[in-house]
Order: C-alpha cells, then sequence, then structure tokens
C-alpha cells in the first residue's frame, strides 16, 4: 500500500529532477529515461516546465520555444499529445492529480513535488547573498558542487535552452566570486585565488574577479604573483576596454610593489631602486647620493642582463 505523502498524494508522486548536466528524472525509485518520457519533445517541454516550476506556460509558448516559426499543422493537438505522453511516465495511474498540472490554455508543475537541482543551487545561492563570509561560504560550496556542468547539457541545439545555458552560467560565475571573497574573508586566500581564476577562464574581463585574485595572492604572500596578475589585467583590460584597472587594483599593485621592494634579493633591490627613481622624476625630494646609487643598482642589473643575452 502506497504511503501518503503530506499533501495527500501517493509517496512516488514526487519527482527528483537533476537538468544541472543531463537530464534525470527519479519517481521514487525509478529512473526516468528519455525513452521513457516519450522522445525529445517531451522531454523538452518538461524542461520548459521545470525551468519555469510552479509557473503556467501556455500552450502556445510552448509551441513557440518548441518548433519556433516552423510549428506543423495541428500544432495544439500534438503537443497535447506529448504532454499525455509524458503525464503517463511522470505519474502512473493519477491521471491529471499529479505534478503535471493542466491550467487554462496551458501547464504547470506543482512546484510542492518537484525537488529539482536549480532550485537548490538558487536557494543556497540567495542565503549566502545575505550572510556573512562564515556562514556564506559552505554554503556556496554546496551551490558550486551542484552545479559542476552546464545547464541542460542535453540541449544543445535549443535557443531556448541556449539563452537559459548562458543566464545559468553568469550565476554560477557570481556564486564563483562571491565564493572568492568569502574565503578571502575567512583568511583562506588560497582557496580565495583559486575561485577567481574560476571565474577569469569564463569571464577574462571580469574586473572584481581580477581584484579578488590579486588581493588574495597579496594576502598569500606571493606578491610577485600578484603584481603578474595585475599585469595580465592591464594589458587585457587596455587591449579589450581601452582603460586601466581601478583604483582598488592600483592600490594593491603599490602596496605589493613596495612589499617586494623590501626583499633582500637582487630583483627586490632593483625594484626598489626604480621606485625610489620613480619617486624622484615625480617630484619629490631625495638625496643624490640616494638615487645615484638607485642609478647604479639598475644600471648594474641592466647590463648583467644584456650579458646574459
Amino acid at each position: 500500500m502506497e504511503t501518503p505523502t503530506r499533501a495527500g498524494q501517493p509517496a512516488d508522486a514526487r519527482l527528483s529532477v537533476q537538468i544541472i548536466g543531463g537530464l534525470v528524472v527519479r519517481r521514487g525509485e525509478t529512473v526516468l529515461t528519455a525513452r521513457d518520457l516519450g522522445g525529445p519533445k517531451s522531454r523538452q517541454i518538461l524542461e520548459i516546465l521545470l525551468l519555469h516550476l510552479g509557473t503556467p506556460v501556455s500552450k502556445n509558448r510552448l509551441i513557440e520555444l518548441l518548433w519556433g516559426d516552423v510549428a506543423p499543422k495541428g500544432a495544439v493537438p500534438t503537443l497535447e499529445s506529448y504532454v499525455s505522453v509524458l503525464r503517463r511516465s511522470l505519474q502512473p495511474g493519477m491521471g491529471k492529480s499529479g505534478v503535471l498540472k493542466t491550467t487554462t490554455g496551458g501547464y504547470w508543475l506543482d512546484r510542492t513535488l518537484v525537488d529539482l537541482d536549480l532550485c537548490r543551487f538558487e536557494e543556497l545561492v540567495r542565503r549566502a547573498e545575505q550572510a556573512g563570509p562564515a556562514v556564506a561560504y559552505p554554503l556556496l560550496r554546496q551551490a558550486l558542487d551542484l552545479a559542476g556542468a552546464p545547464l541542460l547539457g542535453d540541449e544543445l541545439l535549443s535557443d531556448w535552452a541556449e539563452g537559459e545555458r548562458t543566464f545559468h552560467a553568469g550565476r554560477v560565475c557570481a556564486a564563483r566570486l562571491l565564493a572568492a571573497e568569502a574565503a578571502a574573508g575567512l583568511g583562506r586566500p588560497e582557496e580565495a585565488a583559486a575561485w577567481a581564476q574560476l571565474v577569469l577562464a569564463g569571464e577574462p574581463l571580469n574586473e572584481s574577479a581580477w581584484a579578488a585574485l590579486v588581493l588574495a595572492l597579496e594576502q598569500a604572500g606571493r606578491p610577485v604573483e600578484g603584481l603578474q596578475a595585475y599585469d595580465r589585467c592591464r594589458r587585457a583590460m587596455a587591449a579589450e576596454l581601452g582603460c586601466a584597472p581601478g583604483p582598488r587594483l592600483q592600490q594593491a599593485q603599490g602596496r605589493m610593489l613596495r612589499a617586494t621592494a623590501g626583499g633582500e634579493d637582487e630583483f627586490g633591490q632593483v625594484l626598489a631602486a626604480l621606485l625610489a627613481l620613480h619617486s624622484h622624476t615625480a617630484g619629490n625630494p631625495a638625496g643624490s647620493a640616494g638615487i645615484t646609487e638607485a642609478g647604479n643598482i639598475v644600471q648594474r642589473y641592466l647590463h648583467r642582463a644584456l650579458a646574459a643575452v
């Protein structure tokens, strides 16, 4: 005998659905394949309704998304036949009383009967956005664990799927940036740098991600790598946008230059000399002996470098 759910539905009326990556539908212990769902069009109807979970989608809108400008004659009865097949798969023996509902001129999925991975991702990110780093970071890691693949990975040729996938990819990048900032706030600069690099792999002109990376490298005590990252950012922004990094990044660059110049190695000494020469040419007074020595340091370094070449 079936165990009723809280809403009076049988236990296997609930669906557990994954649409991040390939579509996977579980009804109780049963895993439904694309064939079980009635083929590509029925599967796409389900995916569209999942993306609008709890909200009715009209038959006209479904027809537009499924066929575009080449809808067949009799598109409405064809759509209805696909929905009938889908309904038998999702809620066998329940008729129209299961998860897939009919409304005037359209269809919708009962949100209370669907556990959807996309909804869990969005809820975790929403909670993280409202919390401090200590609470936000584990929430973001849970969300990003769910988002390891493109949304609707089975629907590579559908325009409507591509639009949804692009939007979701933007949300994933935003969550990774939040994770980078939260990790830095918790004193985990290596993790912060890793999250920022993931963002930059998809959005190489994201200045906030560059800032997160540079600041994380600074926090980790890796100023030379931070300066290299700043230079990559500067070059990318100059080439693609015709502008320079903002004040936050420029300030970080200045701090890392001074930190590197404080080193005892040759590179640190040369950098300190260059900073002294720059300060002098900018009009800041400095002793002639100090400027002469700075010039000598740079000259000796260049002489050795040219000789090595």
